[in-house]
Protein backbone atom coordinates (compact mmCIF):
# COMPACT_ATOMS: atom_id res chain seq x y z
CA UNK A 1 0.00 0.00 0.00
CA UNK A 2 1.52 3.45 -0.82
CA UNK A 3 0.23 5.77 1.54
CA UNK A 4 0.24 9.55 1.86
CA UNK A 5 -0.44 11.75 5.00
CA UNK A 6 -1.17 15.16 4.61
CA UNK A 7 -0.29 18.28 6.84
CA UNK A 8 -0.16 21.34 5.28
CA UNK A 9 1.16 24.36 7.93
CA UNK A 10 3.97 24.69 9.96
CA UNK A 11 7.40 23.36 10.90
CA UNK A 12 5.97 22.77 14.44
CA UNK A 13 2.70 21.33 13.15
CA UNK A 14 4.68 18.28 10.81
CA UNK A 15 6.98 17.52 13.84
CA UNK A 16 3.97 17.05 15.94
CA UNK A 17 2.15 14.92 13.04
CA UNK A 18 5.79 12.46 13.71
CA UNK A 19 4.28 10.07 15.93
CA UNK A 20 0.96 9.24 13.21
CA UNK A 21 3.56 9.24 9.89
CA UNK A 22 5.45 6.57 12.24
CA UNK A 23 1.71 5.11 12.68
CA UNK A 24 1.12 4.47 9.45
CA UNK A 25 4.43 3.85 8.35
CA UNK A 26 4.30 0.69 10.36
CA UNK A 27 1.66 -0.69 8.02
CA UNK A 28 2.27 0.88 4.44
CA UNK A 29 5.11 -0.25 1.96
CA UNK A 30 6.19 3.57 1.44
CA UNK A 31 4.75 7.04 3.04
CA UNK A 32 4.34 10.24 1.09
CA UNK A 33 3.94 13.75 2.98
CA UNK A 34 2.12 15.99 1.61
CA UNK A 35 3.12 19.31 2.83
CA UNK A 36 3.47 23.32 2.67
CA UNK A 37 6.72 24.73 2.43
CA UNK A 38 6.96 25.80 5.75
CA UNK A 39 6.75 22.48 7.01
CA UNK A 40 8.71 20.77 4.11
CA UNK A 41 12.39 21.35 6.14
CA UNK A 42 10.31 19.37 9.27
CA UNK A 43 9.22 16.65 7.08
CA UNK A 44 12.73 15.92 6.19
CA UNK A 45 13.54 15.49 9.58
CA UNK A 46 10.90 12.47 10.51
CA UNK A 47 11.84 8.80 10.75
CA UNK A 48 9.08 6.75 8.48
CA UNK A 49 8.84 9.73 5.61
CA UNK A 50 9.72 8.20 2.03
CA UNK A 51 9.16 10.82 -0.28
CA UNK A 52 7.48 14.53 0.12
CA UNK A 53 5.84 16.57 -1.70
CA UNK A 54 5.20 20.58 -1.69
CA UNK A 55 2.64 22.84 -1.82
CA UNK A 56 1.60 25.93 -1.05
CA UNK A 57 -1.99 26.13 -0.36
CA UNK A 58 -4.36 28.60 -1.06
CA UNK A 59 -6.19 27.54 2.35
CA UNK A 60 -3.63 27.30 4.92
CA UNK A 61 -0.79 30.12 6.35
CA UNK A 62 -0.33 33.45 7.32
CA UNK A 63 0.31 34.37 3.84
CA UNK A 64 -1.98 32.04 1.78
CA UNK A 65 -0.76 31.48 -1.84
CA UNK A 66 -3.50 32.53 -4.71
CA UNK A 67 -6.05 29.78 -6.13
CA UNK A 68 -4.38 28.83 -9.36
CA UNK A 69 -5.81 26.03 -11.29
CA UNK A 70 -2.50 25.38 -13.12
CA UNK A 71 -0.81 24.39 -9.91
CA UNK A 72 -3.98 22.33 -8.69
CA UNK A 73 -3.53 20.90 -11.99
CA UNK A 74 0.15 20.05 -11.14
CA UNK A 75 -0.35 18.65 -7.45
CA UNK A 76 -2.98 16.10 -9.04
CA UNK A 77 -0.82 14.68 -11.50
CA UNK A 78 2.09 14.14 -8.89
CA UNK A 79 0.02 12.49 -6.21
CA UNK A 80 -0.02 8.42 -6.51
CA UNK A 81 -0.75 6.81 -3.33
CA UNK A 82 -3.26 4.40 -2.65
CA UNK A 83 -4.57 6.05 1.11
CA UNK A 84 -4.34 8.59 2.58
CA UNK A 85 -4.84 10.58 6.04
CA UNK A 86 -5.02 14.14 6.19
CA UNK A 87 -4.31 15.81 9.44
CA UNK A 88 -5.53 19.42 10.82
CA UNK A 89 -5.92 20.79 13.59
CA UNK A 90 -9.12 21.61 15.63
CA UNK A 91 -9.86 25.06 13.60
CA UNK A 92 -9.17 23.42 9.81
CA UNK A 93 -11.41 21.31 7.53
CA UNK A 94 -9.61 18.48 5.90
CA UNK A 95 -12.51 19.13 2.80
CA UNK A 96 -10.26 20.83 0.53
CA UNK A 97 -7.68 18.59 0.89
CA UNK A 98 -9.74 15.30 0.41
CA UNK A 99 -11.01 16.76 -3.04
CA UNK A 100 -7.75 17.11 -4.41
CA UNK A 101 -6.78 13.32 -3.46
CA UNK A 102 -10.33 11.96 -5.20
CA UNK A 103 -9.34 14.01 -8.45
CA UNK A 104 -6.05 12.31 -7.89
CA UNK A 105 -7.42 9.11 -7.80
CA UNK A 106 -7.06 7.97 -4.03
CA UNK A 107 -9.52 5.03 -3.40
CA UNK A 108 -9.50 5.95 0.34
CA UNK A 109 -9.18 8.99 2.53
CA UNK A 110 -9.47 9.38 6.46
CA UNK A 111 -9.68 12.81 8.13
CA UNK A 112 -11.14 14.69 11.48
CA UNK A 113 -14.08 16.00 10.26
CA UNK A 114 -16.75 17.88 11.90
CA UNK A 115 -18.60 19.00 8.74
CA UNK A 116 -20.56 16.47 6.32
CA UNK A 117 -18.04 14.88 4.27
CA UNK A 118 -20.21 13.89 1.09
CA UNK A 119 -18.14 11.24 -0.91
CA UNK A 120 -15.19 12.95 0.01
CA UNK A 121 -14.23 10.65 3.05
CA UNK A 122 -13.98 6.68 4.18
CA UNK A 123 -13.21 7.63 7.57
CA UNK A 124 -14.68 10.51 9.09
CA UNK A 125 -13.85 11.01 12.84
CA UNK A 126 -14.58 13.23 15.16
CA UNK A 127 -11.28 14.46 17.62
CA UNK A 128 -11.87 14.56 21.61
CA UNK A 129 -12.15 17.78 22.92
CA UNK A 130 -9.11 19.51 23.97
CA UNK A 131 -7.08 16.32 23.01
CA UNK A 132 -3.24 17.67 22.69
CA UNK A 133 -2.69 17.56 18.73
CA UNK A 134 -0.15 14.82 19.35
CA UNK A 135 -2.33 12.70 20.88
CA UNK A 136 -5.69 14.07 18.39
CA UNK A 137 -3.59 13.16 15.28
CA UNK A 138 -2.72 9.32 16.73
CA UNK A 139 -6.29 9.05 17.25
CA UNK A 140 -7.30 9.86 14.17
CA UNK A 141 -4.45 7.22 12.95
CA UNK A 142 -5.79 4.63 14.85
CA UNK A 143 -9.54 5.69 13.89
CA UNK A 144 -7.93 4.95 10.82
CA UNK A 145 -6.64 1.39 11.39
CA UNK A 146 -2.77 2.61 11.87
CA UNK A 147 -2.20 1.49 15.83
CA UNK A 148 0.38 3.35 17.19
CA UNK A 149 3.24 0.97 17.85
CA UNK A 150 6.05 2.85 19.85
CA UNK A 151 5.53 5.58 22.55
CA UNK A 152 4.32 8.29 20.88
CA UNK A 153 6.68 11.15 21.54
CA UNK A 154 8.07 12.93 18.76
CA UNK A 155 11.53 12.12 17.16
CA UNK A 156 13.42 13.16 14.01
CA UNK A 157 16.42 11.34 12.84
CA UNK A 158 19.61 11.71 14.64
CA UNK A 159 21.01 15.34 14.15
CA UNK A 160 24.31 15.94 13.27
CA UNK A 161 26.97 16.95 16.60
CA UNK A 162 26.46 20.87 17.46
CA UNK A 163 30.22 20.96 18.89
CA UNK A 164 31.44 23.39 16.42
CA UNK A 165 28.94 25.55 16.63
CA UNK A 166 28.37 26.06 20.04
CA UNK A 167 31.99 25.18 21.61
CA UNK A 168 32.52 22.34 24.66
CA UNK A 169 30.94 22.36 27.67
CA UNK A 170 27.07 22.33 29.09
CA UNK A 171 24.80 25.05 27.85
CA UNK A 172 21.02 26.16 27.85
CA UNK A 173 19.31 27.44 24.48
CA UNK A 174 17.25 30.79 24.73
CA UNK A 175 14.88 30.95 21.48
CA UNK A 176 13.55 34.40 21.24
CA UNK A 177 11.93 34.61 17.71
CA UNK A 178 8.25 33.42 16.98
CA UNK A 179 6.45 33.20 13.83
CA UNK A 180 3.25 34.97 15.71
CA UNK A 181 4.32 38.22 17.57
CA UNK A 182 1.43 37.54 20.30
CA UNK A 183 3.74 34.63 21.07
CA UNK A 184 7.06 36.23 21.38
CA UNK A 185 8.41 37.44 25.06
CA UNK A 186 9.75 40.92 25.16
CA UNK A 187 13.21 41.30 23.59
CA UNK A 188 14.47 43.31 26.62
CA UNK A 189 12.88 40.37 28.62
CA UNK A 190 15.07 37.72 26.73
CA UNK A 191 17.92 39.86 27.38
CA UNK A 192 17.75 40.24 30.74
CA UNK A 193 16.86 36.12 31.24
CA UNK A 194 20.54 35.49 28.98
CA UNK A 195 22.40 37.99 31.49
CA UNK A 196 21.08 36.29 34.53
CA UNK A 197 21.48 32.77 33.16
CA UNK A 198 24.83 33.53 32.93
CA UNK A 199 24.98 35.24 36.27
CA UNK A 200 23.96 31.99 38.13
CA UNK A 201 26.60 29.83 36.02
CA UNK A 202 24.89 28.72 32.91
CA UNK A 203 26.73 29.39 29.29
CA UNK A 204 23.87 30.72 27.14
CA UNK A 205 23.71 29.77 23.15
CA UNK A 206 20.78 32.37 21.18
CA UNK A 207 19.15 30.71 18.43
CA UNK A 208 17.29 32.26 15.51
CA UNK A 209 16.30 31.99 11.76
CA UNK A 210 18.15 34.17 9.13
CA UNK A 211 15.82 37.15 9.34
CA UNK A 212 16.66 37.20 13.41
CA UNK A 213 20.02 38.18 13.19
CA UNK A 214 19.16 41.29 14.90
CA UNK A 215 17.13 40.09 17.32
CA UNK A 216 19.53 37.49 18.36
CA UNK A 217 22.29 39.44 18.59
CA UNK A 218 20.42 41.91 20.91
CA UNK A 219 19.30 38.95 23.04
CA UNK A 220 22.59 37.43 23.32
CA UNK A 221 24.53 40.68 24.17
CA UNK A 222 27.70 40.10 25.63
CA UNK A 223 26.64 37.31 27.79
CA UNK A 224 25.65 34.90 25.00
CA UNK A 225 26.71 32.98 21.95
CA UNK A 226 24.67 34.57 19.35
CA UNK A 227 23.71 31.81 16.69
CA UNK A 228 21.24 33.81 14.72
CA UNK A 229 21.08 32.80 11.07
CA UNK A 230 23.54 30.25 11.05
CA UNK A 231 21.73 27.02 12.00
CA UNK A 232 18.78 25.35 9.25
CA UNK A 233 17.21 22.21 10.75
CA UNK A 234 18.95 19.95 11.16
CA UNK A 235 21.88 21.77 12.62
CA UNK A 236 19.56 23.30 14.73
CA UNK A 237 18.15 19.75 16.08
CA UNK A 238 21.80 19.01 16.48
CA UNK A 239 22.27 22.40 18.74
CA UNK A 240 18.46 22.08 20.84
CA UNK A 241 19.57 17.61 21.34
CA UNK A 242 23.15 18.87 23.34
CA UNK A 243 21.27 21.72 25.74
CA UNK A 244 20.63 21.28 28.82
CA UNK A 245 17.15 23.08 29.31
CA UNK A 246 15.84 25.10 26.13
CA UNK A 247 13.95 28.08 26.88
CA UNK A 248 11.01 29.48 24.00
CA UNK A 249 8.19 30.41 23.26
CA UNK A 250 5.53 28.08 21.63
CA UNK A 251 7.14 27.99 18.06
CA UNK A 252 8.75 25.46 16.57
CA UNK A 253 11.71 24.97 18.53
CA UNK A 254 10.09 23.95 21.49
CA UNK A 255 8.49 21.06 19.34
CA UNK A 256 12.26 20.43 17.79
CA UNK A 257 13.39 20.23 21.44
CA UNK A 258 10.79 17.69 22.31
CA UNK A 259 11.39 15.91 19.59
CA UNK A 260 15.15 15.46 20.14
CA UNK A 261 14.51 14.84 24.39
CA UNK A 262 15.32 17.93 25.70
CA UNK A 263 13.22 19.72 28.43
CA UNK A 264 11.47 22.90 27.78
CA UNK A 265 10.55 26.35 29.09
CA UNK A 266 7.99 27.15 27.41
CA UNK A 267 6.51 30.94 27.48
CA UNK A 268 3.05 30.01 26.54
CA UNK A 269 1.07 33.02 25.58
CA UNK A 270 -2.39 31.74 25.86
CA UNK A 271 -3.71 33.07 22.47
CA UNK A 272 -3.87 28.80 21.64
CA UNK A 273 -4.74 26.53 24.30
CA UNK A 274 -1.66 25.17 26.24
CA UNK A 275 -3.33 21.98 26.59
CA UNK A 276 -3.16 21.42 22.76
CA UNK A 277 -0.27 22.79 21.95
CA UNK A 278 2.45 22.61 24.86
CA UNK A 279 5.67 20.07 24.42
CA UNK A 280 4.65 17.12 24.24
CA UNK A 281 6.36 13.83 25.80
CA UNK A 282 9.08 15.97 27.85
CA UNK A 283 9.73 17.39 31.21
CA UNK A 284 8.24 21.04 30.77
CA UNK A 285 7.78 24.58 32.71
CA UNK A 286 5.04 26.17 31.18
CA UNK A 287 5.25 30.25 32.25
CA UNK A 288 2.85 33.00 30.96
CA UNK A 289 -0.62 33.83 32.66
CA UNK A 290 -2.78 31.33 31.01
CA UNK A 291 -5.90 33.22 32.22
CA UNK A 292 -4.90 36.19 30.72
CA UNK A 293 -7.91 38.02 28.46
CA UNK A 294 -6.39 36.71 25.12
CA UNK A 295 -6.83 33.43 26.03
CA UNK A 296 -7.98 31.36 23.59
CA UNK A 297 -8.35 34.33 20.75
CA UNK A 298 -5.75 33.22 18.48
CA UNK A 299 -4.85 36.38 18.24
CA UNK A 300 -1.61 37.06 15.91
CA UNK A 301 -0.79 40.52 17.38
CA UNK A 302 -1.02 40.94 21.16
CA UNK A 303 -4.48 42.64 21.78
CA UNK A 304 -4.26 43.43 25.18
CA UNK A 305 -1.48 46.48 26.04
CA UNK A 306 1.51 45.58 27.81
CA UNK A 307 1.66 41.92 26.62
CA UNK A 308 0.66 41.07 29.73
CA UNK A 309 0.43 37.29 29.72
CA UNK A 310 3.89 37.12 29.12
CA UNK A 311 5.77 40.48 30.04
CA UNK A 312 4.66 39.45 34.03
CA UNK A 313 7.36 36.53 33.73
CA UNK A 314 10.68 37.39 34.57
CA UNK A 315 13.96 36.64 34.31
CA UNK A 316 13.92 35.34 37.71
CA UNK A 317 10.98 32.80 36.65
CA UNK A 318 12.92 31.63 33.61
CA UNK A 319 16.37 30.69 35.77
CA UNK A 320 14.37 29.23 38.36
CA UNK A 321 12.85 26.97 35.54
CA UNK A 322 15.87 26.42 33.75
CA UNK A 323 17.15 24.96 37.29
CA UNK A 324 14.32 22.94 37.97
CA UNK A 325 14.41 21.17 35.29
CA UNK A 326 17.89 20.73 34.97
CA UNK A 327 17.24 19.37 39.30
CA UNK A 328 14.98 16.89 37.75
CA UNK A 329 16.80 15.51 34.46
CA UNK A 330 20.47 16.82 34.89
CA UNK A 331 22.61 18.10 32.38
CA UNK A 332 23.46 16.62 29.22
Amino acid sequence: MKALVARLDSFGDVLLAGPAVRAVAARADSVTMLCGPRGAPAARLLPGVDDILVWDAPWVGLEPAPVGRGEVEQLIDMIDADAALILTSFHQSPLPTALLLRLAGVGWVAADCEDYPGSLLDVRHRRAPDAHEVEAMLELAGAAGFARVDDGRLRVLPPPGAAGLTGPGSYVVVHPGASVPARAWGRERCAEAVRELAGAGHRVVVTGGPDERELTGFVAGEHGLDLGGRTGAEELAGVLAAADVVVTGNTAPAHLAAAVGRPVVSLFAPVVPAGRWRPYGVPYVLLGDQQAPCADSRARTCPVPGHPCLDTVTAHDVVAAVEKLIGEVGPV
